[in-house]
């Protein structure tokens, strides 16, 4: 995303408050390229949990810690007193119990208490997962890391195609839109965030430094156009970037697949 695309935008004045405790730093250096009078998302993983076990994998039991909650709660204060954006309106998240805490506890520190709907692409099996009782040995065997890595690359039975994945979840959002001025929470978990980060980036690889930490999101938004012709507009870690629904579309469709699921 260049300068010149920048300006096009009236971006909101950078606020001097300082950032949550324990909020990723990334979040801070996005807000400061956040346009006025959008219909904004943010994506976000859920904040701070407990430790996972010993094999390294985050159960859906693990909670959120004392710290987590914390966070949550002055992050959606923090936005909802510093950004020029109403919070009020109904907040999506997976249906695991860490997340719904994140979206409440953000909705409380917002000072609202809105629906928080169930939304099934924001967990597993959804988003990627079709047939859990195939891709959940895989994912058992080789880590998260590299079962995203193999399912961006198409190697892991009971899966979507990657791009699939990720058009469900653009689509999932573009229909989901809050009005203009409006900030829509949609949480979820880290392994979703990634795939989705890395479809939209059209990464065949990740590393363990692309991976989305606790608290961590992407703000969204799309221009006016219908899903086929609109262009999605997200910040990550600082940098504003464009990429059309129509060449995921295309992708989606060299892959041998029918895009007109998403007309």
């Amino acid at each position: 995303m260049t300068d010149a695309h920048l300006s096009t935008y009236k971006l909101i004045h950078a606020p001097t408050a300082p950032a949550p405790s324990h909020l990723p730093p990334s979040m801070m250096r996005s807000v400061d390229l956040l346009p006025e009078d959008k219909r904004l998302l943010l994506f976000t993983r859920h904040s701070l949990r407990e430790r996972s076990d010993g094999n390294g994998f985050a159960s859906y039991q693990l909670p959120l810690t004392p710290k987590g909650r914390v966070l949550a709660k002055s992050w959606g204060r923090w936005l909802a007193t510093h950004l020029p954006y109403s919070m009020d309106v109904d907040s999506l998240s997976s249906p695991i119990r860490r997340c719904l805490d994140t979206a409440e506890l953000m909705q409380e520190g917002a000072g609202l208490r809105r629906d928080i709907i169930h939304q099934s692409l924001l967990v597993e099996p959804g988003s990627l997962v079709t047939k859990p009782e195939l891709a959940s040995q895989v994912f058992k065997s080789i880590g998260a890391l590299n079962f995203i890595n193999e399912f961006l690359l198409g190697n892991i039975a009971g899966t979507k195609n990657a791009c699939q994945g990720g058009l469900d979840i653009l689509s999932l959002f573009y229909h989901n839109q809050p009005n203009i001025g409006e900030l829509k929470l949609a949480v979820s978990h880290d392994t979703l965030l990634a795939a989705f980060l890395a479809v939209m980036f059209d990464l065949p690889k990740i590393e363990w430094n692309d991976w989305p930490k606790m608290m961590e999101g992407m703000f969204l938004w799309f221009d006016g156009a219908t899903f086929d012709q609109a262009q999605a507009y997200f910040v990550w870690r600082g940098e504003l970037y464009i990429r059309p629904v129509a060449s995921l579309l295309v992708e989606y469709e060299k892959a041998g697949f029918d895009p007109a699921v998403y007309l």
